[in-house]
């Protein structure tokens, strides 16, 4: 079994690194045959069953000490589906383990559940008279960018060093993998520097690096100077542009992909759903899930929440719950696919439906997290049933053993808000265990706008602006909340304070899809002696207040 870093991103041109199973020579074969236990073990053993059965006639014999046969065991313990911990426990008891049978055990730990596992052998190796060799560090790599320990990578990559094994194509690119799991991209970098020659493995790796430490563009570079790309360098540049929320150019990536003949995989697909979720682009989802359809993509819990999700965030939320319904028939619909749809039912005012299909969860054995309550909250607080909230609110933690956060709150006195109960929702931001921040005192500031509280509006712009001096939306509402009330000249006044501060109000924005493209308009205020001076390019009708636009809108524009 090639380690975990070489099988997730060998071409089949290259070859592993990892030592065969056993060397093939007479002599080894006719040890093999010695035995009718190993001989067993080496040609029918197929279960946990069988290997434990042959292992016990090894130990009885006193083969099981002989570093052969005890490999040939710890081999198919480590196998995909078995007790990798079944040979862990061979290792850590066998006298003399070789290190085969260390990086054996080490590569199957560092790709299970348990990553920290395989450093823990490592530590025991290092106690042994073997020493670590360049078929031993690629897994440990992987354990640690999986495990997220930056500073202990940066250690094992000095041991790397020291014992002279660093420069191995297989280590380096590990190592590389490891740095980009936690965005350090000047580490990533400089080994990549390094590389003697074109490495498409670690092109991949350094992609990843700049796109997690926000460096978009030289992610791209890296992309673009690439003379040959894989489908997970597609998937690399892809994803960096999903994670930046540079949708357009997502989309724009997936048309050159189609354009090149690279077929996507579901990375690809999920990061152009939730882009065409982002915008809003119904038929360019609606494509990519017929091209799903057409082309037999295996559908997995990732793809139907990005389809379910990319439905409702467009609009078109029976299209999702004939998505949803397909899946949870099949089995494929998991928890996250469940909250997207009680979500999108939640936000289109289905409150009955959502809250139906929350009442079918523990039915398909599945238990609700905080996301759950995020769409159960939100469902009852945009149909205006404060009371059935609070009764949510109240058994997440007493059913359910999931602790209320800070966005749980928020929904709840958005709720409370929303029917009125201003005072009430107050005491519930009162009554939090952590500080609330500017999007919880914002639901009842919007609260406050909507039922004419001037006072608690007032209040609750002022701890707004303090979580958040930045955020234009609580002197915007704070504003309204005077205007509305009839005091103009405070409501101005606070307009004031707001560019004083230099806090710049975001701009209203709508977008629409047309023939596939997606097109946004920004509204941004105008002066008359701007539009004096844009009177070259417009025409205007005042008999009936219509402003038409000329063809010429590359030099000036009021909605770009």
């Amino acid at each position: 079994m090639a380690p975990l870093y070489v099988r997730a991103c060998s071409s089949p041109n290259q070859s592993p690194t990892a030592a065969p199973l056993l060397p093939s020579s007479a002599s080894i074969s006719a040890f093999i045959a010695s035995d009718p236990a190993l001989t067993l073990l080496h040609t029918r053993c197929a279960s946990m069953a069988h290997l434990r059965q042959l292992h016990a006639a090894l130990v009885k014999s006193g083969l099981a000490k002989d570093p052969i046969a005890a490999s040939r065991a710890v081999a198919f313990c480590a196998g995909p589906g078995r007790d990798v911990a079944y040979a862990e426990r061979i290792v850590r008891h066998h006298p003399k383990p070789n290190s085969f049978m260390w990086n054996t055990v080490i590569r199957a730990l560092s790709d299970g559940a348990a990553p920290e596992a395989a450093v823990a052998l490592f530590v025991d190796m290092l106690s042994s008279p073997v020493t670590p060799d360049r078929r031993t560090f690629p897994s440990l790599f992987a354990a640690y960018a999986r495990l997220g320990g930056g500073r202990d990578g940066t250690a094992l990559h000095g041991m790397a060093l020291k014992l002279g094994v660093a420069g191995d194509a297989y280590v380096r690119n590990a190592t590389i993998a490891m740095y980009a799991s936690r965005g350090a991209a000047d580490e990533a970098t400089a080994l990549f520097a390094r590389c003697a020659e074109f490495d498409v493995v670690a092109c991949n790796s350094v992609i990843v690096a700049l796109a997690r430490a926000g460096r978009v563009d030289g992610a791209r570079a890296v992309f673009d100077g690439m003379p040959d790309r894989t489908v997970a360098t597609w998937s690399a540049m892809v994803s960096a542009y999903a994670r930046a929320s540079r949708c357009s150019e997502v989309l724009a990536l997936f048309s050159e992909m189609q354009a090149d003949g690279v077929e996507p995989n579901a990375n690809v697909l999920v990061s152009v759903l939730g882009c065409c979720a982002s915008l809003g682009a119904l038929e360019q989802g609606a494509w990519v899930h017929a091209y799903i359809d057409r082309h037999g993509v295996a559908m997995n819990a990732l793809v139907v929440t990005a389809l379910v999700d990319m439905y409702c965030k467009c609009g078109s939320i029976h299209k999702a719950r004939e998505v949803f319904e397909t899946a949870r028939s099949q089995g494929l619909a998991k928890l996250a696919s469940w909250n997207s749809m009680m979500q999108g039912l939640a936000v289109h005012g289905q409150w009955r439906e959502a809250v139906a299909l929350f009442s079918e969860l523990e039915s398909y054995g599945l238990n609700p997290d905080n996301v759950t309550f995020i769409a159960v909250l939100t469902a009852y607080g945009h149909s205006g049933m404060p009371d059935e909230a609070k009764a949510a609110f109240a058994s997440m933690a007493s059913e359910h053993n999931v602790v209320p956060g800070i966005e749980h709150y928020g929904c709840l006195v958005d709720a409370l808000a929303r029917a009125g109960r201003l005072q009430e929702a107050e005491d519930v931001i009162q009554a939090m265990p952590m500080a609330p921040d500017a999007a919880v005192w914002g639901a009842l500031l919007s609260g406050c706008r909507l039922h004419g509280d001037t006072e608690l509006g007032a209040r609750a712009a002022r701890e707004a602006v303090r979580c958040d001096p930045r955020d234009s939306s609580a002197y915007v509402l704070a504003a309204s909340v005077l205007a509305r009330e009839g005091d103009a000249g405070r409501g101005a006044g606070v307009r004031g304070q707001m560019r004083e501060a230099g806090v710049g109000k975001v701009p209203g924005c709508s977008m629409i899809e047309v023939n596939g493209v997606v097109h946004e308009f920004l509204l941004m205020r105008i002066t008359l002696i701007s539009m004096l001076k844009l009177g070259k390019k417009f025409h205007f009708h005042t008999s009936n207040m219509n402003l038409s636009l000329k063809q010429e809108q590359d030099t000036f524009d009021i909605l770009s």
